[in-house]
């Protein structure tokens, strides 16, 4: 017994002792790079940990370039012969993890303020010589299938910056007016939009389903007792949110089981979507408009440098279109305004403008790049091109909707006054072919308390498409979704 006791005091010990590393580790806090290169004079003491972007060498010491995420850009090290961890330097190249503690002092190279010159140098995790992304421009087409590693690049690195950043501005702009954030469900029962194209959810063995009756697969023995799908929006449950806590939001995940391999379309994106109680078709309106300048004035404010590579290198005309946005105030017409005034311009279109048909980018682009040269948003589209939840206006054409466009996309925000009026919209939903029993908790809104509401939906990706310049929706996505796509 005395063996295992000692035995056991033994593992305390080294267990004791392992913690006290581990804590000595931690209260080494890695400074951010970003941080650094904002300092105001000389630190003594610095401690970073990032990735190798490159290293030269010379006789008696390196240079290595290090990225840690934080910024566009690196900070430089210079690695003198003689210091703790220069003698096993030789597997540090680029795409190597390694750890730097130093003094920060002025940098004497160009194109830099400070840089480290390193006291102590550590190898975190050596990169062979198959790392992919060496020192050299690399298409966005071969980034894409190494989506893995392609944060670690300027470009992505910047991209995904400004998404985390927009994503900030997108909650801090509803909080900051007491919206309340709902969590709508990603498993759904209902086609919000009733275009059928939904990923469908299942547990049902696909080779050998249960069938009905009449020969059809049984989902009566699915895992939810009935056909579930992965949401096209959360806007109906959002709504049932409005309809309580009076002004709501939510932003999530999405999907659309679209065969669409457009650059401006993906199988799963983000949508942020407001629903505001006793608020009509003009409401909406502001708030769409006060939305679009608002979190794009954020994002210019707070990634000036990731956004100078944006129009340095990826749309010349960004930081114009940004400001376009940012400053003019949004032009409104109706959508029948907008037909006459496309159908009379000496324009050639490729596709023919008429009254009762979708708007295409190109038309919205015109409208706001050429004839107006201002946002725009249009408003009263007719009612066969909209869906069932639409308050229909007492013309019998057309229906309570409205779409914010701006230049270089055209769409980017989607909204409409709802039908808060039962009998309507039953009637609806009875001429699009829309079952009342499958929607009876969105009718029972209306037969309890109903009031006015409207809202909108935004593609947080085109947004994001439009703020960066990037002209694939694929280069604003981590991991994109689209057909044929889904790897990791």
């Amino acid at each position: 017994m005395q063996h295992v006791a000692a035995f056991v005091r033994t593992r305390f010990l080294d267990v004791l002792a392992l913690r006290a590393l581990r804590s000595l580790i931690f209260a080494m806090k890695r400074q951010l790079i970003a941080h650094l290169l904002e300092s105001e004079a000389e630190q003594e003491d610095v401690f970073v940990q990032g990735w190798v972007r490159t290293r030269r060498d010379s006789k008696t010491f390196f240079f290595l370039e290090l990225n840690d995420g934080s910024s566009l850009k690196p900070l430089q090290l210079v690695v003198s012969e003689g210091v703790p961890g220069y003698a096993d330097s030789r597997d540090i190249a680029t795409g190597a993890a390694v750890s730097a503690r130093g003094r920060l002092v002025a940098s004497q190279g160009k194109g830099q303020s400070w840089e480290i010159q390193v006291a102590e140098l550590s190898l975190v995790g050596s990169a062979d010589d198959s790392f992919p992304l060496q020192k050299k421009r690399h298409s966005n087409e071969y980034l894409r299938e190494i989506a893995h590693l392609r944060p670690r690049t300027n470009l992505f690195g910047a991209v995904f910056r400004i998404r985390s950043k927009l994503a900030f501005a997108i909650h801090r702009f509803f909080n900051e007016r007491d919206f309340v954030y709902v969590h709508t469900p990603i498993i759904t029962a209902s086609d919000c939009e009733g275009a059928g194209e939904l990923f469908r959810v299942t547990t049902l063995d696909s080779a050998q389903p249960p069938k009905d009756e009449t020969g059809a697969v049984d989902f009566g023995q699915d895992f939810f007792g009935k056909s579930t799908y992965l949401t096209v929006s959360g806007q109906l449950e959002v709504e049932t949110f409005a309809t309580a806590l009076g002004n709501t939001y939510t932003f999530g995940p999405t999907f659309r089981a679209e065969n669409s391999n457009t650059s401006r379309h993906a199988s799963e994106f983000w949508m942020v979507e407001p629903e505001m109680a006793f608020c009509d078709l003009q409401g909406d309106m502001d708030l769409a408009e006060e939305f679009v300048k608002s979190v794009i004035q954020d994002v210019v404010a707070s990634c000036a440098d990731d956004l100078q590579l944006f129009c340095n290198f990826v749309d010349k005309g960004l930081a114009e279109r940004l400001q376009f946005v940012e400053t003019r105030p949004f032009k409104r017409l109706s959508y029948t305004e907008a037909v006459e005034i496309l159908k009379s311009c000496s324009r050639s279109f490729e596709h023919p403008v008429e009254w009762g048909v979708n708007l295409q980018s190109e038309h919205e682009r015109y409208l706001t790049e050429e004839h107006f040269k201002c946002p725009v948003t249009l408003y009263d589209y007719p009612k066969t091109l909209k869906p069932f939840y639409m308050r229909a206006n007492d013309d019998g054409r057309t229906v309570a909707a409205m779409d914010v466009l701006v230049p270089g996309i055209g769409e980017i925000v989607g909204g409409s006054q709802r039908e808060e009026r039962l009998e309507q919209l039953q009637e609806n939903m009875a001429r699009h072919g829309i079952s009342e029993a499958d929607y009876d908790w969105y009718v029972d809104l209306r037969r309890y308390g109903s009031v006015p509401h409207a809202g909108f939906g935004l593609g947080f990706e085109r947004l994001l498409m439009f703020v960066t310049g990037m002209a694939n929706i694929r280069d604003v996505v981590p991991f994109p979704r689209t057909p044929g796509h889904a790897e990791f």
